[in-house]
């Protein structure tokens, strides 16, 4: 989903977010692609056209991103980190030959544990992991 400049800023802006150049091309990387980047990708991919952009902006405006709700930051396994553009509850699968990242509909209300009455439940997730089926077919 593409994205202009200015809907990015205003998005920015709404959000208390000073919208530089690189936050608002930060942005509108994770909106085109839409694939769960990680820091190392968005900031290899976007250094070609930045050069003086620093992996520490790039954790720094993903953050922001976060803490205020335009983008939410995925633990896939041992210390790989992806940032998700799509905030609204959802499920995630990973592929397993081919390492692609599907986001799939869930009903996050569905998913309550009896055994935690009284627990305070920051964060819902459901990940499942397996074979895409571009891959099974490719078999």
């Amino acid at each position: 989903m593409n994205r202009s400049f200015e809907e990015l800023s205003m998005l920015l802006r709404t959000r208390k977010i000073r919208p530089s150049y690189q936050k608002v091309q930060i942005l509108s990387y994770m909106h085109r692609v839409g694939d769960h980047p990680t820091v190392d990708q968005i900031f290899h991919e976007l250094r070609k056209e930045i050069p003086t952009l620093s992996k520490s902006t790039v954790y720094n405006a993903l953050r922001s991103f976060c803490d205020a709700g335009i983008a939410r930051e995925l633990e896939m396994g041992e210390a790989e980190t992806r940032y998700d553009i799509v905030v609204e509850p959802h499920g995630h699968f990973r592929c397993n030959q081919c390492g692609t990242i599907y986001n799939f509909t869930v009903d996050m209300k569905q998913h309550s544990a009896a055994e935690l009455t009284g627990f305070r439940i920051d964060e819902r997730n459901v990940y499942f992991k397996g074979i895409c089926d571009s891959c099974l077919s490719n078999k």
